[in-house]
Order: structure tokens, then C-alpha cells, then sequence
């Protein structure tokens, strides 16, 4: 007899722009719900689609950091370390962070790989430099090159992976890695597995996990910004939820204590639908209050006095 096997896949969820109550734009949304086992509790869409996490990686990225006694060789803090997995909005206070990892570390800015932000006059801005900061100071930790840091097969990028696979219990080979904006390394992963990422990050029973979730909700600012979906959701859930936003429609949060992920992915990579279905998400799986629903509504659905989005479907339990 043929075992069946679980159901990974229901209706997408649509989000709609609506135009004083006309539809003009409509986005398609998968979405998924793991445990740290990777066992998909509910689903929108296919939880074995497969999509570049981008800069959702940067928690696990950080591990490199928390891993291999960084941290304390150049006595760095949670702010050093929320900034390293930030998607930061190169203000004064953020950027004078990184500026501190690498000035701790003895390493010179000019080392920066990542690009330089249209309009601005440094690296330190651009909004990944945490996470360079903080692979740079691995690699001085470690004496390991600083000038090819960045690719594939450089030692940092090599430990990063190592760390990662580990996490999810697979061979690092079987990885698909491609450079991000940035110059970076992300991974092409199933959506269940950002989701199982999440809920291991969640959990609490990894050290450097658990120090990476306190920095990122002790310092939500340092994570993205003011006004940020980010920032706000984590500062608002009062240390109950750890979110982290990647480009093209990636969303991925973590339900502190209960080893729960979710992962958000619009399949047209638009930014305001992913923070629109994280919402209306959230509600139903009970991770947020219909109050702090409602206020985020105000700040990330109700686009200006003519627009406003309309989430239409829901996660399928499974």
C-alpha cells in the first residue's frame, strides 16, 4: 500500500491595492508555517517552493560571529551584533556601529566590500555593511585574508555554510549559493526551510541563536530602523516575535519560545504586500493581539487617503 504523504500545498494568498475600493493591483503570496523539526503545520501556496532568502539570512550569517569567540576577543555587544544582521537605513547611529566593529576589530573601512549607496560617500552606509563588519572581524579574529572575503570558497563564507547546512541537516554542497546585492553570499532554499531556519532561531536552545534573537529584540532599531516593518513589529511584540525582511518579497519571523517559523515570499517581490500578509498572518496564528493588528494595519496597509491593501486567503492548517 502506498503511504500517503503529508500535504505541503493550499490557494496562495492574494493581496489586493485597492483604489478608493476599486481593485488595481494584485499580488500572489506563499506562505508557510514550520517547527524546528521542519514539520509544515500550515501553508499557503507550496511550502516546497524555492526562492533566494537574501537578507533574511543575515541571523544565521551572524553565527559565524557568535560561534568563534568574536564577540569576546573584541568585547562587541548586542548592539554590535543586532547591527550585524541588520538591513540597516545608514543613520548617524547606525552607521557609527559598524564603524565600531571594525574600529574593535582593527580592521580599516577601506576593507568593506559592499557597494556605496547612491548619493552617500561611504560603505558604512550602505544598508548591509553590519553584516561585512561582522564577517570581517571573523576573519581577523581568525587571520584569515581580508581582501577576498567575498568569495565562494574564502574561509568566513566556507564557516558560514558549515553553519547553516548544520542547521538544517544537510550536506553544505547541497546548497545553492548565488551573491547578493551586496556581494555577499545568500542561499535558493525551499520556503519550509526558511520557515524551519525561523523556528530554530526561535527555539532557544542554541547559545548563539539565543544571543542573536536578544540582541535583534533588545535592539530592533539597529535591525532596520524607525518606521520600519521590522523595528516596529519587534519593538510592538515586546520580545515575543524575531523578524528579519529580505528583498524581493521575502519575510521570515520567528515565534520566541515556541520554536515556531513562519516565511512570507510574493512571488513579484513587492515589498508592501509582504508586509501586508505578515499581518494578517500573525492575526490568525494567534502571534499577535487584534489591537496590534489593527495598529499595524494603520502603518503598513493604509497606504495614503485614496490606497489601502486587502488581504484575501489564509494559511491552510495542516
Amino acid at each position: 500500500m502506498m503511504k500517503r504523504e503529508k500535504r505541503t500545498s493550499a490557494p496562495a494568498i492574494e493581496v489586493r491595492l485597492l483604489r478608493e475600493g476599486i481593485v488595481e493591483s494584485i499580488h500572489q503570496v506563499q506562505a508557510t508555517v514550520c517547527d524546528g523539526k521542519g514539520r509544515v503545520l500550515a501553508v499557503a501556496g507550496n511550502a516546497e517552493s524555492s526562492s533566494f532568502i537574501r537578507s533574511a539570512l543575515k541571523p544565521f550569517q551572524a553565527l559565524a560571529v557568535t560561534t568563534t569567540g568574536t564577540l569576546e576577543r573584541y568585547k562587541l555587544n548586542d548592539r554590535d551584533l543586532a547591527i550585524i544582521c541588520s538591513s540597516h537605513q545608514g543613520t548617524v547611529e547606525q552607521v557609527r556601529q559598524v564603524f565600531n566593529i571594525l574600529w574593535r576589530s582593527d580592521v580599516d573601512p577601506s576593507a568593506l566590500q559592499c557597494p556605496i549607496p547612491e548619493g552617500k560617500q561611504s560603505r558604512l552606509q550602505y544598508n548591509c555593511s553590519g553584516k561585512h563588519a561582522g564577517m570581517l572581524a571573523v576573519c581577523q579574529q581568525r587571520q584569515w585574508p581580508l581582501n577576498n572575503y567575498l568569495n565562494f570558497n574564502h574561509p568566513v563564507q566556507e564557516l558560514v555554510l558549515s553553519l547553516v547546512a548544520e542547521l538544517m541537516r544537510m550536506p553544505g554542497q547541497e546548497l545553492i549559493r548565488a551573491h547578493d546585492d551586496c556581494g555577499a553570499l545568500t542561499y535558493f532554499v525551499q520556503l519550509g526551510q526558511m520557515a524551519r531556519l525561523y523556528a530554530l532561531l526561535a527555539s532557544g536552545e542554541n547559545l548563539g541563536m539565543e544571543r542573536i534573537v536578544r540582541a535583534m529584540t533588545h535592539h530592533p532599531t539597529m535591525v532596520a530602523g524607525e518606521g520600519a516593518f521590522d523595528t516596529e513589529l519587534m519593538r510592538m511584540s515586546e520580545g515575543e516575535l524575531v523578524s528579519k525582511a529580505g528583498a524581493e518579497g521575502v519575510q521570515c519571523i520567528g515565534r520566541i519560545g515556541e520554536g515556531l517559523g513562519m516565511a512570507i515570499k510574493v512571488m513579484d517581490g513587492t515589498k508592501r504586500a509582504k508586509n501586508a500578509v505578515a499581518i494578517h498572518l500573525l492575526r490568525q496564528m494567534g502571534w499577535i493581539t487584534p489591537a496590534l493588528a489593527e495598529t499595524l494595519a494603520e502603518k503598513f496597509m493604509k497606504l495614503s487617503n485614496f490606497k489601502r491593501l486587502e488581504v484575501v486567503g489564509e494559511l491552510s492548517m495542516l
